[in-house]
């Protein structure tokens, strides 16, 4: 097993299809490992170490920086099928046949559309704080919620306390929480990742955008999503409503459900002994989710 943490581990570089991929790579080196694709303007920084750690214990991480986010090269792209082509890349980089993926908020939307270019490739899926296509937004501008928008758009002294609001609730306990969250969150302090970028933001709304306005039915391609998932979200999400989260597993034919309770955006932080305990359980096939067979072929929907 390796020796490192997510406060340790050294970034790593991958070259494929132009761009140089920041990465970092660690865990018990068993069964496949399971790659990570990151929020709304997140790093690799960004993702919470008891997370990263206590999957760790089980099976390799790897969490990567997309194209143009933060120490990787390249630019952002302004779909999710962009951002997905490259994530593919980099996982062809590492020379990679087969992985478990995980997607949080939109970096969950880009793993649906990795696992629908790309079923041989991906086993078994985590979605975190999600939506489909032609998410509700409830009145937001741009697919982006009202809450949303008040909360990126404010001042915070220290700019981490952003975190505070985008993934706790403002209840005593949920803040308690958040606290604890931004103490691991900050624990890293030798080698920490580069600060985006102003082109990340931008690139990364007109994606968000995009995803929420697709043509055709609405729930369509979920059902060309075979692979065992779990869905993870709180059940007062207000970045992205928790109602999609629902929508997702309706739709998708071998999806399970997890809400937390007095929980935001990041509820897998708020309650990351038990979401480790259950994504352990899910990854290594226990539960009433059963594999299915996938498809090879790529599906275009």
């Amino acid at each position: 097993m390796s020796t490192y943490t997510a406060t340790t581990v050294p970034t790593q570089f991958v070259e494929a299809d132009g761009i140089r991929f920041a990465y970092r790579r660690w865990g018990e080196q068993r069964g496949l490992p399971l790659v990570f694709n990151q929020h709304f303007t997140g790093n690799l920084d960004n993702w919470d170490p008891a997370v990263l750690d206590g999957l760790a214990k089980e099976r390799e991480v790897i969490i990567f920086n997309n194209a143009g986010v933060a120490s990787s090269t390249g630019e952002v792209p302004t779909t999710f099928a962009g951002m997905a082509k490259n994530a593919e890349a980099f996982i062809d980089g590492l020379g990679l046949a087969k992985v478990d993926l995980l997607g949080f908020s939109i970096g969950g939307m880009v793993a649906q559309q990795i696992t629908l270019d790309r079923p041989d490739l991906i086993r078994r899926l985590i979605l975190v704080g999600t939506a489909p296509r032609n998410l509700d937004a409830g009145d937001g501008q741009g697919h982006i919620s009202p809450e949303t928008t008040a909360i990126f758009g404010a001042t915070y002294n220290p700019p981490e306390n952003l975190w505070l609001k985008v993934f706790f609730t403002d209840s005593e306990k949920s803040h308690a929480a958040g606290r604890e969250f931004l103490k691991r969150y900050l624990s890293r302090t030798e080698n920490r990742d580069t600060p985006i970028s102003d082109k990340v933001a931008p690139a990364q709304i007109a994606a968000i955008g995009e995803w929420g306005s697709r043509p055709g039915e609405r729930f369509a391609y979920l059902k060309n999503i075979k692979q065992p998932a779990l869905v993870v979200n709180g059940n007062h999400d207000v970045i992205v409503y928790t109602v999609n989260s629902l929508y997702l597993v309706q739709n998708m034919p071998n999806a399970k459900l997890i809400l937390y309770p007095d929980a935001n955006h990041g509820s897998w932080y708020q309650n990351h002994e038990d979401f480790v305990f259950e994504a352990n359980r899910f990854l290594a096939g226990y539960g009433a989710i059963a594999e299915t067979s996938v498809r090879a072929q790529s599906t275009s929907q």
